[in-house]
């Protein structure tokens, strides 16, 4: 009957890697990115993906890659998991890693050139499963035909960073202040 209880009070002391707290928060942020996704789906490689990533790792850091994983996921429910989507399992998160090792500069213009320059390496990006598929000239092929795409893309970017940067940072940091005011200081 002792070890029972030991055994009891074991499981009730066991904390999970994520809280409710989190689980909410990052439900509401693949909805954000999912919607917007949709919303914008008619515009070619015009999204707000990037910059509300950015956004979402500069606030709540490493919470993040679950909101990525989460939308991944859900993007591959709603279109299919085509060749595209893997790509996407190492894309995003990568503009994540790439965040936080910049997270301390909040620079509107270092965002938005740095938003720019991953909707023109997008394209390359996505061609590493072409390679690994179907070889050098395919990926290479398969690149530069996205080439016009991928200037839509990074132009765009850019652009957007620059008019929606601040008002995301401040409506996230309000969110995050909301919920986790007690878990660290906030960089403003």
């Amino acid at each position: 009957m002792q070890k029972a209880a030991g055994a009891q009070k074991q499981s009730v002391n066991h904390t999970s890697p994520l809280s409710v707290k989190d689980i909410v928060i990052i439900g509401m942020m693949t909805a954000i990115l999912v919607t917007v996704q949709v919303a914008l789906s008619f515009l070619p490689n015009i999204e707000l993906i990037t910059l509300l990533l950015i956004v979402f790792t500069l606030v709540f850091r490493w919470r993040a890659l679950f909101v990525v994983f989460a939308f991944i996921l859900v993007e591959g429910l709603i279109y299919g998991f085509g060749l595209w989507w893997f790509s996407w399992i190492y894309i995003w998160p990568l503009l994540c890693v790439f965040t936080m090792l910049f997270r301390k500069i909040r620079s509107i213009f270092f965002w938005a050139i740095a938003s720019c320059v991953f909707g023109l390496a997008f394209g390359a990006l996505t061609a590493f499963p072409i390679l690994a598929i179907s070889g050098l000239k395919a990926a290479i092929a398969y690149w530069i035909q996205g080439i016009p795409f991928d200037l839509v893309h990074g132009i765009s970017n850019f652009f957007l960073a620059l008019m929606l940067y601040y008002p995301l940072y401040f409506v996230m940091n309000k969110i995050y202040r909301q919920f986790y005011s007690n878990d660290r200081k906030l960089i403003p």
